[in-house]
């Protein structure tokens, strides 16, 4: 079996492999600031709960883009499966090569969607992530990484949005009941949610025009049912895509994850 984990400046996606079928998954709040002795006692007691009394050996594969984390992380699947986790780095085989400038710079959680969008939905493509940040990552018909583009992510957009309007209130991140708001909570969500909703299809239409009129669409993230359910621009839309290709990677360096 494999435990795959995703830290993320939002969230944290646990994953639960027995060959290529993914068992179980949970997303957890991410929290800086916690200690390494309690992430070992929620994701480690976690993982130890739902693991078969007869799973070991364990394989891990760990991708992070909150640097403090990491190393509490690598202790936690270290103790839990009994041996270190790959951790996705530059040095790792992914199988996508990165022609982003300079490739380091490009989040790991990034290069392992690549990697699960390659294998799941073929190329051209291009993967929106409603995450902390909305990025857009653009494989070409070499199925190479080529780049993208960041936008500030729903929720942030939202609290920069509170923070700075005096009158302004937080408002749940939903459809509002028509893009015209008669209050101001509905016309704070339709801005919101329409406005993303057309900055997503318009970056599609010029994503096309550059990778061409047969791009794949995909949509993950936090947030993605947000924008998705109002448009028809995203083809599929995978929660788990970052698991899947930590399985992918976990699979093209270390073989395996049951035994």
């Amino acid at each position: 079996m494999l435990v795959a984990v995703d830290v993320g400046n939002t969230n944290i996606a646990l994953g639960l492999f027995s060959g290529d079928a993914l068992q179980a998954s949970y997303r957890l709040h991410t929290d800086p600031q916690a200690t390494a002795d309690e992430y070992a006692f929620t994701v480690g007691g976690m993982l130890r709960g739902c693991l078969p009394a007869d799973a070991a050996p364990l394989g891990s594969v760990l991708a992070s883009v909150v640097p403090p984390l990491t190393p509490i992380f690598h202790q936690v699947l270290d103790d839990v499966c009994g041996r270190p986790p790959l951790v996705v780095d530059a040095g790792v085989k992914t199988g996508v090569p990165v022609k982003y400038e300079p490739p380091r710079d490009v989040g790991a959680d990034r290069v392992v969607n690549a990697v699960a969008v390659q294998h799941e939905y073929g190329v051209p493509a291009v993967i929106i992530d409603f995450g902390t940040g909305t990025t857009f990552d653009a494989l070409n018909r070499k199925a190479e990484y080529i780049g993208g583009a960041i936008a500030p992510g729903l929720e942030i957009s939202l609290d920069a949005l509170v923070a700075r309007g005096a009158k302004l209130q937080k408002v749940e991140l939903r459809r509002p009941p028509s893009v015209i708001g008669t209050n101001t909570p509905n016309a704070i969500q339709s801005g919101l949610v329409f406005g993303y909703v057309a900055m997503v299809e318009g970056m599609v239409v010029r994503f096309r025009r550059e990778l061409g009129d047969d791009l794949t669409v995909v949509g993950t993230g936090g947030l993605v049912d947000v924008v998705s359910r109002e448009t028809d621009a995203i083809d599929h839309v995978d929660r788990t895509l970052t698991l899947k290709g930590l399985r992918l990677v976990y699979e093209r360096n270390l073989g395996r994850g049951d035994g």
